[in-house]
């Protein structure tokens, strides 16, 4: 049903009148790097099992999105990284999904695979295996993230077109 002053449907109980919105998910993540290299993580899990990708995961309650951000690159990769500022925010409606990827800097160069990750490594750009990346969004980063570099003050980036 329409609940009064909304326009469109929502799940509302019969019985106590509770409207139940759903709405999208907030993805965190972070394109860490460590000296000249890019912090990785080979995923344990689906979807995308096998995959490279940077550490990301659902942001949770009672966290700020850079806390997300720093928890999922401990999560993943078990590094340590300090948050430079906001690189990407994507809005991927089609899956229900608003992404914020942060730069980061470790904060040493150790990192070791967490229990959502097979491995992890510090790629080279040149090393970095584009072919075995594990979501658009990825490449999106990474390119992003190199475009960048250096640079204090830089926009952050929406979904590319097309």
């Amino acid at each position: 049903m329409i609940p009064e002053g909304d326009d469109r449907e929502r799940l509302v109980c019969g019985s106590c009148g509770f409207v139940f919105y759903e709405n999208p998910k907030i993805i965190v993540g972070a394109v860490c790097t460590w000296q000249d290299r890019y912090l990785l993580c080979r995923r344990a899990i689906e979807p995308r099992l096998g995959y490279w990708t940077m550490p990301m995961g659902y942001m949770e309650l009672h966290e700020t999105a850079e806390q997300g951000a720093l928890r999922e690159v401990w999560e993943e990769a078990r590094a340590r990284a300090e948050i430079d500022g906001l690189l990407a925010v994507y809005s991927l409606s089609e899956i229900g999904q608003v992404h914020l990827v942060y730069r980061a800097r470790m904060l040493s160069g150790d990192c070791a695979p967490g229990p959502e990750s097979l491995d992890v490594g510090l790629f080279a750009w040149e090393d970095v295996p584009w072919s075995e990346l594990a979501f658009p969004n990825v490449r999106w980063c990474l390119e992003y993230e190199r475009d960048v570099r250096g640079q204090d003050g830089f926009a952050p980036r929406g979904r590319p077109a097309g």
